[in-house]
């Protein structure tokens, strides 16, 4: 029986657990073997018994690992755990490869084959496996109400006996998955929506949740259905043009980033100061720097009486959803892991392949590699 060990998260702030009592449930079924962390599910709202009910063992850390030949995690394993693993074990989670190039190197040193779920391909195979797609749903959802609850105005409309209140205007910028949700909650809670993306063809999918599109002049559609990056003169295009659409809004939520980099600047300290007072700016890429360059990582400051909200790991705060969507994705690369009860992935599956960050020693990632190399 091939063993599965989940730990305790002990990222600060984060809450999710990798496996729900519900996925544990079905990879039992399946033949594999689970293991918890005590309290790993508690900030997730998933209790010990929850998960012995199923089937699964609850053990203290200090066994967790012993044996273990896969290891499902949420955010990085500490440098310290990597001792207690074996040669050839696999772990998979979300590895944060480029902010922390000390930790793959530990991991390559100590053997392990270290799968990045933010680095499975985004091809139609792999769609049930993409976390960052289902973890972006929660974050661009929880960045609406973040918006509504900064801002210093009702989003929706009322008419009331003391007269008629317009609706917000809101713009976001970057219409990925988080940026289509967010613009879909702003909607449902009654405001005016604009949006902008750097990639032509996310402007139908805009239009199609009720926001006005802005456009430019600009296409800068990358792979895997990311954006490239802008060249100095679009750049300049960009900030002119938004500049002015900024002027005229009540609040705007920013969700653009670049896979293994810093996110790029859309929003100088010169748009933030034509906003009109009582604005709110919520930058959903504050972890990887900020996409206004006024942003500060997990603070909310203010600057000529605008808002500016730098939230981090935002689907930490819907633990209990966002761990569901985690699971079953870990859930559906599992089956690439496992054939006949036996431990036997195929490293050349394009899946596989696409996420495998270390193995047999070697950090296999090229972009991680070369960062680690300089």
């Amino acid at each position: 029986m091939v063993q599965i060990a989940v730990p305790k998260e002990t990222a600060a702030g984060e809450r999710r657990v990798a496996l729900t009592p519900e996925v544990v449930g079905r990879l039992l079924k399946e033949g594999w073997g689970v293991r918890l962390e005590t309290g790993a599910g508690a900030e997730a709202y998933f209790s010990d018994e929850a998960y012995r009910s199923v089937g699964a063992g609850i053990v203290p850390r200090d066994q967790l690992f012993k044996g273990a030949q896969v290891v499902f995690t949420v955010q990085p394993l500490e440098r310290l755990d990597f001792v207690q693993l074996e040669a050839g074990t696999i772990v998979v989670g979300l590895m944060a490869p480029h902010r922390s190039p000390a930790r793959v190197q530990a991991m390559a040193a100590s053997n392990l084959s270290a799968l990045a779920m933010e680095l499975v391909p985004r091809i139609t195979r792999a769609q049930s496996m993409d976390v960052l797609s289902s973890q972006a749903t929660v974050a661009g959802y929880v960045a609406a109400l973040l918006a509504a609850q900064s801002s210093s105005r009702f989003l929706p409309m009322l008419t009331t006996a003391a007269g008629t209140i317009r609706p917000a205007k809101v713009m976001v910028m970057g219409v990925g998955v988080a940026g289509l949700q967010a613009i879909a909650t702003v909607r449902r809670l009654g405001a005016n929506v604009w949006a902008y993306d750097v990639r032509k063809a996310a402007a139908e999918q805009a239009l199609s949740l009720g926001a006005k599109v802005i456009e430019l002049p600009i296409s800068a559609e990358g792979e895997g259905g990311y954006a490239r990056e802008l060249t100095e003169d679009e750049k300049k295009l960009q900030q002119e043009a938004l500049a002015r659409e900024m002027g005229n809004m009540d609040a705007v939520i920013t969700t653009a980033q670049i896979p293994g980099r810093n996110a790029p600047i859309l929003i100088t300290q010169s748009m933030v100061e034509r906003m009109g007072a009582g604005a709110v700016v919520v930058d959903l890429a504050a972890e990887s720097g900020g996409n206004c360059e006024l942003t500060q990582p997990g603070k909310t400051i203010e600057v000529n009486g605008v808002k500016i909200v730098g939230p981090l790991n935002l689907p930490s705060v819907l633990s209990v959803h966002a761990s569901e969507m985690y699971a079953k994705n870990l859930y559906n690369l599992s089956k690439l892991l496992i054939k006949d009860s036996q431990l036997a992935p195929d490293w050349t599956d394009e899946i596989l392949a696409g996420a495998l960050l270390t193995h047999q020693g070697e950090i296999t990632h090229a972009p991680t590699r070369a960062l680690v190399g300089g």
